[in-house]
């Protein structure tokens, strides 16, 4: 399964960095949408990210609109992560799907409210307690992608330690 993570205008370099090592260590393909709120090449990216910047693809996209242009949330296995998600994040059946698309929002505002309302039925969410408004970026993105995997069987990541071996 190739695993797609698309970040929407994100803010926060942290953020996008720990994502882009996560990204390298699944094999997931980075979607970078603009405008950023900061620079690929600022210090907090690339520290949060450490040595694995040459090991993730990185795709850039100008506009959220040419993104979708590009991949047609119609005819891709796109979801919508937001606390606004109709269905749990594991409800789909992703081991059948060849390609998958996880789509998070920026920080402060997550993803536009009429692409949320054009594909409801695509909107998924962790769940949590209802007091509180949202996990941190990087560690929705870890959880879902996990998921998907799991649900792949975590095909070509090694599941067992050579270590004490």
């Amino acid at each position: 399964m190739k695993l797609n993570i698309v970040l929407v205008e994100p803010e926060i370099p942290q953020n996008t960095g720990n994502i882009a090592r996560t990204c390298a260590a699944i094999g997931a393909k980075l979607h970078l949408v603009y405008p950023l709120g900061f620079s690929i090449s600022e210090k907090a990216v690339k520290r949060a990210g450490l040595d694995y910047w040459d090991k993730v693809e990185i795709e850039e996209h100008p506009s959220f609109e040419d993104f979708l242009k590009k991949y047609n949330p119609e005819t891709t296995n796109m979801y919508f992560v937001t606390t606004k998600g109709q269905h749990i994040y594991s409800e789909p059946n992703y081991n059948k799907m060849e390609e998958v698309y996880l789509l998070f929002g920026k920080e402060t505002k997550g993803l536009p409210e009429p692409i949320l309302q054009k594909y409801i039925d695509r909107t998924i969410r962790i769940p949590m307690r209802e007091t509180l408004r949202s996990l941190n970026l990087s560690n929705s993105v870890a959880i879902v992608a996990y998921d998907v995997l799991r649900q792949a069987e975590f095909d070509n990541l090694e599941t067992t330690s050579k270590y004490f071996n």
